[in-house]
């Protein structure tokens, strides 16, 4: 399994998801689809599957494009979300399968929007598997609570995600990640890895490269809406709950002027 990112719009990213053995690929999220089509044709590789994590036009607005450009090309998205172009609804726990060696699975993670949906890919032992999840996880950050409550929030990142195993590759939606491990220090300004992951992030960024994939494990050590479960990090925004805590620290996050 190779995963390629390739930005689109200010600060979006697609991914073309490509099982090696039969060059069959998935794209996710394929907002500038000729752009898409340019880098599968630059690998050789068969356009199959589009994989729409939500509703919002920049992810799912070149879903209808794309079914012109690839005639037969299968579009998923959440089965509650009312996907633009879709043509196969998914439910948490469906599985698809991608070429001989690639399997997809849905895992529901609602809270930015109602239906969104994460997509969990592994393919043969010994590689390390990847999530894609949209505007739910972001590195270092979550994504606003537009269709969902602080408790689903909580269900989405620390108990669906982050029961994924810990070396699990996570791709986001949005390069976002230097603002959000800035924030992250207002919440916990003694956090070593986010300090240092931080010093890292800055330096992708300013040599032009992108700050993704990050892992499920370096989230739980990062990531103040992760990291909610903890008794300090609720001390730290006045909360006696993890739900109550990802509820704070968003409301803070959205009125930081950082």
């Amino acid at each position: 399994m190779k995963i390629h990112y390739i930005p689109c719009l200010e600060d979006n990213y697609s991914y073309l998801i490509i099982d090696e053995s039969t060059k069959e690929a998935a794209v996710v999220d394929p907002v500038e689809p000729e752009k898409i089509l340019n880098v599968a044709n630059e690998h050789g590789v068969h356009l199959k599957l589009v994989l729409t994590t939500h509703h919002h036009w920049d992810h799912a607005g070149g879903n209808e494009k794309i079914k012109q450009l690839v005639p037969g090309i299968k579009v998923y998205g959440g089965s509650i979300d009312k996907v633009k172009g879709c043509t196969d609804a998914v439910e948490n726990g469906d599985k698809i399968t991608l070429g001989a060696d690639v399997v997809i699975l849905s895992l529901h993670t609602p809270c930015h929007t109602k239906g969104h949906i994460s997509y969990y890919v592994s393919s043969k032992e010994g590689e390390d598997p990847a999530v894609f999840t949209g505007d739910t996880l972001f590195i270092a950050g979550c994504g606003k609570f537009f269709e969902g409550t602080a408790e689903q929030m909580y269900q989405s990142l620390c108990v669906t995600l982050g029961s994924l195993p810990k070396q699990t590759r996570v791709y986001c939606g949005h390069e976002y990640t230097v603002k959000n491990l800035l924030f992250a220090l207002t919440v916990e300004p003694d956090n070593e890895k986010i300090k240092g992951k931080l010093l890292w992030a800055q330096g992708q960024r300013q040599a032009g490269h992108a700050t993704v994939p990050s892992t499920i494990e370096e989230e739980m050590e990062t990531n103040p809406f992760m990291r909610v479960d903890l008794p300090q990090l609720q001390e730290r925004v006045s909360s006696h709950s993890p739900v109550e805590a990802i509820g704070e620290i968003r409301r803070l996050k959205d009125i930081w002027k950082g």
